[in-house]
């Protein structure tokens, strides 16, 4: 079951990178911390398959832009926006509310945490009747 884990919100600001030039983004709020997706990106993002890097955003008179901390990508289906959170896990948007975000229309786009299989954990389940077989030089 996927449960609300944070939001995307348009604020119409910009935030400076580590060379000075301002950029427009949306800020995205995931588990209580603020991270920032450059919009021209997202853009691009969502009209095609490419990644778009989601960055740690800092507050100190103006906005800035840190470190990646994660990729977001448009899902196989092309309905949803999804994010991969190094360290944090993954995460997903509906593309239809984020739009909406975007164009004006809503407020937030709720996201939530897409939920952890055992082998996407980094755990690997082997069948019962499967066996090992080690290689010996």
């Amino acid at each position: 079951m996927m449960k609300k884990s944070g939001y995307f919100q348009k604020t119409g600001c910009t935030a400076y990178d580590s060379d000075g030039k301002p950029h427009e983004f949306i800020e995205l709020h995931i588990q209580g911390e603020r991270y920032a997706v450059r919009l021209p990106d997202l853009a691009r993002a969502m009209a095609g398959r490419i990644h778009v890097q989601v960055e740690s955003l800092a507050r100190n008179w103006n906005y800035y832009l840190g470190a990646v901390v994660g990729l977001a990508q448009v899902s196989a289906s092309g309905k949803a926006l999804n994010i991969d959170l190094f360290g944090a896990g993954d995460f997903t948007v509906s593309l239809m509310s984020l739009r909406a975000v975007l164009y004006g229309r809503n407020r937030v786009a709720v996201v939530v945490k897409i939920p952890e299989t055992p082998y996407h954990a980094g755990e690997r389940k082997y069948p019962c009747s499967q066996k090992t077989i080690s290689a010996e030089a």
